[in-house]
Parts: structure tokens; C-alpha cells; sequence
């Protein structure tokens, strides 16, 4: 009797700006920075912000056509095109819909999903779901953000820590014996505000007010933040393992949200996870938003460090609030 096939990553993409903006660059435009703080505090040096004609669509258009490239596929064979974003380039249309005509993705049916930094974990848990119902199909999962259009370069606790990305994955059928071996989504809505953008929406749609009061930058209690993520994240990665019948030390490669350094390393030793290997990219492209993970999962896929039937652990953790974990035995062949 044959094996059902799971659904797999069959190929990873990113793309990042070219325009880098060093600790240096920030100090000399935000008030109570320095570039020792900010290194100290976040292990960022530095981070890419998108140029002036460059909207989040353009980003991912990048990410996803070398997601494609990486798994063979041409884009009038995708099924789905899934965009996380929670800077979509207009309120409407769905970004994802301008990333499929630019691709040529012509038959895939098209949608956004805004889950902020958990993004592309849940996005992932949407591929398997779909490849489930359709063996066949493939699912493009893209997560792009460009926060630098929502900074408050006047607020010294968010303005330091973000920058502009996208990162792919092409989702699809592989051998039973790999691919996605369980997934751990949790939303808690009573921590909605540690996060949020006020101004834009129906409750409080665009005006001269909202603008002079700032509504429409970027919003965050990082101490709350930090808070939920030390006492959130663990629990959920461990429950993701126990029924999953694996332990923390049989994980090979961690791949985590680009949030924060420290709070990286104290969440690493939190959830038991010091002998996997943790992909961080944040040193160079700062907190990518939704986009993060998904930009460290190809920067790892594209070393080498991926090999054949490892365990992968990605999580995503972000506004709502939410945390998405996803552990997969790679699939190199």
C-alpha cells in the first residue's frame, strides 16, 4: 500500500532592498539612539529599507520568483498564492493579487492573510491544508512587509529595531516520510494592543487628525511584547513537540521570527532548543516583520546547513497576538 505524501517545501526565495541603513545611519536621525545602544540591546547592525518606488508587492514579486526558481516550478503550475502582509500596498486590492499577475500566475487563486509577524508560519499551516484537499496543488506562500513607511523615527524603541523584506516558499507534495509533521497556531486577542497600527481602518479612517496625531505610525510595548513572548512562545513550541512525539533536543535547526537578538537567545535557552542550530539573519536585515522567518529559512536552505530529513522548527510570533510554530523534516532531494 502506498504512503499518503505530505505536504513539503520545495523551494525557498527572499529579497531584500538595497538601500542599508546602519546603526550609525539611525543614530544621527533618532533622538536618544546611539549606535552601541542599539547593537547592545537588539544585536542588529543593520537593516535594508525599501526606495521610494518600491511597495511591498515589488518585494515579494522578487522573493517569490526565486522561491520558484529554487523549486523548478513555473508560476502558471501554482494552485494558490497565499501573500502575508500587514503593509499590503493599498487597503484594496489584496496584494496578493498584483503578485500573481506580475508572477503570471494566472490560474491561482490569489488572497492576502494579515497575522503580522506570525505570517508566514500561518500561512504555511494554510499550504498543508490545501495540499491535504488537493495532492496535486501547489501553494506559493509569500511574506513581505515594508514597516519603514510606519515608523515613528521619533520613537527610539520601535524606529531601531525594523526594516523591509520578503521571503517565499513553494509548497507542494513531497515523499510521505517528510515534509510538515505538525503545526501549532494560537491567536490571544485579550493582548490585541501590546501591538497596532491605530489610524486607517473603519474605526478610525484616514483624516487631517489622524495624521497629526501620529495614528497611522507603528505602535509597540516592547516590554509587553517581550513579556508575552517569554511567557507565550515556550509553551507553544513545546506542545507542538510533545504531540509530534519529539523533544527539544532532537531538533536540528530553529528557525525563528528576526524580533529582537537578546530576546532571541533568552527565548532559545527558555524553550530548551541550545543544541539546535538558530538561523539569524536579524544582524544584517533587522525585523522583517511578518517577513523575517521566511527570509532566515531561504538564507539557511541556500547555505547548505538544510540537509536531507533534518527537523526544522519555524515560529512566528507577532500583533494579534499571535504564535505559529511549524516543524517539518526537510526535504532536500
Amino acid at each position: 500500500m502506498q504512503s499518503t505524501p505530505r505536504a513539503g517545501i520545495l523551494g525557498t526565495g527572499s529579497y531584500v532592498p538595497e538601500h542599508e541603513i546602519t546603526n550609525e545611519d539611525l543614530e544621527r536621525r533618532v533622538p536618544g539612539a546611539t549606535a552601541e545602544w542599539i547593537s547592545r540591546k537588539t544585536l542588529i547592525e543593520a537593516r535594508r529599507f525599501a526606495a521610494p518606488d518600491e511597495a511591498t508587492s515589488d518585494l515579494a514579486i522578487r522573493a517569490a520568483g526565486a522561491a520558484l526558481q529554487d523549486a523548478g516550478i513555473a508560476a502558471d503550475r501554482v494552485d494558490y498564492l497565499i501573500v502575508s502582509t500587514s503593509t499590503g500596498d493599498s487597503p484594496q486590492p489584496p496584494t496578493a493579487s498584483l503578485v500573481q499577475h506580475a508572477l503570471g500566475a494566472h490560474r491561482a487563486a490569489a488572497f492576502d492573510i494579515n497575522v503580522v509577524c506570525a505570517g508566514f508560519v500561518f500561512g504555511l499551516a494554510l499550504a498543508e491544508s490545501l495540499v491535504a484537499v488537493r495532492p496535486d496543488a501547489v501553494v506559493l506562500v509569500v511574506a513581505a512587509d515594508v514597516y519603514s513607511r510606519i515608523l515613528d523615527f521619533d520613537d527610539r524603541r520601535t524606529a531601531i529595531l525594523f526594516g523591509d523584506g520578503a521571503g517565499a516558499a513553494v509548497v507542494g507534495a513531497v515523499p510521505a516520510s517528510y515534509g510538515m509533521v505538525d503545526v501549532e497556531l494560537v491567536t490571544r486577542g485579550d493582548a490585541h494592543e501590546l501591538i497596532h497600527v491605530k489610524a486607517g481602518g473603519s474605526r478610525l479612517p484616514a483624516s487631517a487628525e489622524t495624521l497629526a496625531e501620529g495614528g497611522h505610525f507603528f505602535r509597540m510595548n516592547g516590554r509587553g511584547v517581550r513579556d508575552f513572548v517569554m511567557a507565550g512562545v515556550p509553551p507553544v513550541l513545546h506542545d507542538l513537540l510533545k504531540r509530534a512525539g519529539v523533544t527539544a533536543e532532537e531538533v536540528d535547526h530553529f528557525v525563528p521570527h528576526q524580533a529582537n537578538g537578546v530576546m532571541l537567545q533568552e527565548l532559545v535557552e527558555a524553550a530548551g532548543l541550545t543544541r539546535a542550530r538558530t538561523h539569524l539573519v536579524l544582524d544584517r536585515y533587522g525585523n522583517t516583520g511578518s517577513a523575517s522567518a521566511a527570509i532566515a529559512l531561504d538564507a539557511a536552505a541556500r547555505s547548505g546547513a538544510l540537509r536531507d530529513r533534518d527537523l526544522v522548527l519555524i515560529a512566528g510570533f507577532g500583533g494579534g497576538m499571535s504564535v505559529g510554530a511549524a516543524l517539518l523534516r526537510w526535504y532536500a532531494a
